[in-house]
């Protein structure tokens, strides 16, 4: 008998047990951290309340499946070719979730995009065995994914519910503790020092520039992403908070002697802080304290050194604030300049405002099929055979009950009569058989 499950896949090292045993946990983690092409549901979990979004997307429920991968990683270093398809699945994801928010206009759904993105570059690091700095990177993102969330929610407060981006508008000057703190998350987001993204996810990069020729591919898939991530999130910011108020926000907006209640202000406050400091958590060669933690259950991979590892910061922090400069020219007073770069490209425009037609997909693939099959059950099936039996049976039922209640006279004789019978009967069987 084997001692654990790790036990029995160290004997069975690349067989196709141990292959489909990584699979299957693959595709559970998939599902639960919404990467490719599981993610659908994920954007339309913004129904709820702020701060239920944040805990969804920052702390427990997305980034499971993800840590799912890294404690069972002992099966997937047996499997790597499943392992090196959770990286590609994850590099995949990240662009597509870069992509599709540079033309959404719910606050919550482009937060809920860099969510899917950014658990894409821990899907693009547990690949290569960079357990430590995904698991670095899964702690600095719970900060700044909450701290987002929490003050979007401030937003919406603000402006009695609304979460269409294109009716705010230089809210800066009116909630100007509430635009600091959205700076400081999207500054975490986009991985610009000293916030906590750019220690962490500088990290998952630095880790992916010291392997094979996989690893180099993956990296230049994490310098777009660092692209796209500070143009999605920078043009957020700047469509929010700056700019001219737009007459929706005028009317709409509350003036407060505070930007919100305590209770909404007090965590924006703490966790902006924590996504100011934490990065500091993890410092390569002197307090590596995620690694550190992992070490009894898994060894990861080193990050580059030396002129790898300063190419790779350097690299990625021209990428991050490329993407803002591209968002400031763009958006920070936009004219008509977004307009004219939509009109150029319609096809393009189009594709990421229906999300890929990821949702179009899964209508044709799954529910259309579904719902013409139980339509053709319902009508072949269930109704003239389960339906009509159940009909008929209950007609049957009633039919004998009317006869037996007909039966019950009340009539003294008549009960006697019934009784001589029954006796005369059993007398005869009785007879015969004897």
């Amino acid at each position: 008998a084997f001692e654990s499950s790790f036990d029995w896949a160290g004997g069975a090292e690349g067989s196709w047990a141990v292959n489909l045993v990584a699979l299957g946990l693959l595709g559970g983690a998939v599902a639960k951290s919404a990467q490719l092409p599981l993610q659908t549901w994920l954007p339309d979990a913004m129904e709820g309340p702020t701060p239920v979004s944040a805990l969804i997307h920052a702390a427990t429920m997305v980034t499971a499946g993800f840590y799912l991968i890294v404690r069972t990683s002992p099966l997937f270093e047996l499997a790597i070719d499943v392992q090196e398809l959770a990286g590609i699945l994850g590099a995949v994801t990240l662009l597509m979730a870069g992509l599709i928010p540079l033309l959404q206009t719910d606050i919550k759904r482009v937060i809920a995009y860099s969510t899917m993105s950014q658990i894409g570059y821990m899907f693009v690091g547990v690949g290569l065995g960079a357990y430590g700095a995904s698991m670095f990177h899964l702690m600095t993102h719970a900060f700044f994914k909450a701290l987002l969330f929490m003050a979007a929610g401030l937003v919406i407060h603000a402006l009695s519910g609304e979460q269409d981006i294109r009716k705010m508008g230089g809210l800066a000057r009116e909630l100007p503790w509430t635009y600091r703190a959205f700076l400081i998350g999207a500054l975490a987001l986009a991985a610009i020092p000293p916030f906590a993204g750019f220690f962490s996810k500088d990290a998952i990069l630095s880790s992916l520039i010291d392997q094979a020729s996989l690893g180099w591919i993956l990296w230049g898939v994490g310098i777009t992403g660092a692209v796209l991530t500070g143009l999605y999130t920078f043009r957020l910011l700047f469509i929010v908070f700056c700019g001219e108020q737009t007459p929706y926000a005028r009317e709409h907006l509350h003036r407060e002697r505070f930007e919100g209640p305590l209770a909404m202000m007090w965590p924006v406050g703490v966790l902006a802080v924590l996504s100011l400091i934490a990065g500091f958590l993890q410092v390569p060669g002197q307090w590596a304290l995620v690694d550190t933690w992992l070490e009894p259950v898994v060894e990861s991979v080193e990050e580059a050194s030396g002129g790898l590892a300063v190419f790779s910061i350097l690299a990625s922090l021209t990428a991050a604030t490329g993407g803002i400069a591209i968002a400031w020219a763009l958006y920070r007073r936009p004219g008509d300049r977004p307009a004219a770069i939509r009109a150029r490209i319609p096809w393009a425009a189009n594709a990421l405002e229906h999300k890929l037609w990821w949702d179009e997909a899964y209508n044709a693939v799954f529910y259309r099929p579904t719902s013409a099959l139980a339509s053709w059950l319902l009508g072949r099936i269930e109704g003239p055979i389960v339906l009509r039996s159940l009909g008929g049976l209950g007609t049957g039922v009633r039919d004998v009950s009317d006869r037996v209640a007909a039966a019950q006279t009340g009539r003294v004789r008549g009960y006697v009569l019934a009784l001589a019978v029954g006796l005369a009967v059993l007398a005869i069987v009785f007879l015969v058989v004897a």
